[in-house]
């Protein structure tokens, strides 16, 4: 038996759910979030809750789609109720960040600035340093912000390139000057 899987997924008020053959469709006021589901998974709606089953739970395979699906469904409606945001922050000198249009633009010590397009569903605020993006999908909000990350990914000497504001870099020395008069 999945642990996640043999939860049901609790609709709140305000959210509709709605289950056609192998797909799930889930209607919030944050946007509407779609789902195709994998055929050794069934979902049903039972009252004000979504339950998610597989025809044999001893299966490894089975089991583990159980618990995925779940997961992603409860996802989806906590996406379209609260939403999800990922925070980064841009460390170092000369570092900047910007909207301009549908496009962040990222100047990161290189020769040239690197401009993003803003997925469709998804909002981006910068202040300062700090990147904030903010969506109802959450795959597509951890997506992007990985992508954002990826231009230039903190080092460990000086902490300087884009970094989750959650992350924790562990900070290497430098070089370590050997005595005078040594070899």
């Amino acid at each position: 038996m999945s642990r996640i899987g043999k939860k049901p997924v609790i609709i709140p008020d305000g959210v509709t759910v709605e289950i056609k053959d192998q797909h799930v469709k889930v209607k919030g006021p944050k946007g509407e979030l779609n789902l195709d589901v994998h055929p050794k998974v069934t979902v049903e709606k039972v009252e004000n809750n979504v339950e998610v089953k597989v025809k044999h739970p001893e299966v490894k395979q089975e089991k583990a789609l159980w618990g995925l699906f779940r997961s992603l469904i409860n996802n989806m409606v906590t996406g379209v109720t609260a939403g999800f945001t990922k925070v980064l922050e841009v460390n170092g000198v000369g570092y900047k960040a910007a909207i301009t249009g549908k496009k962040i633009v990222l100047n990161l010590g290189y020769s040239h600035p690197i401009e993003m397009e803003i997925p469709a569903g998804l909002e981006a605020k910068i202040e300062k340093n700090v990147i904030t993006i903010t969506g109802s999908d959450r795959q597509l909000v951890g997506q992007f912000a990985a992508e954002i990350r990826d231009q230039r990914p903190p080092e460990p000497y000086k902490g300087k390139g884009i970094k989750y504001s959650d992350e924790v870099i562990r900070r290497k020395a430098g070089k370590v000057v050997k005595a005078v008069g040594g070899k």
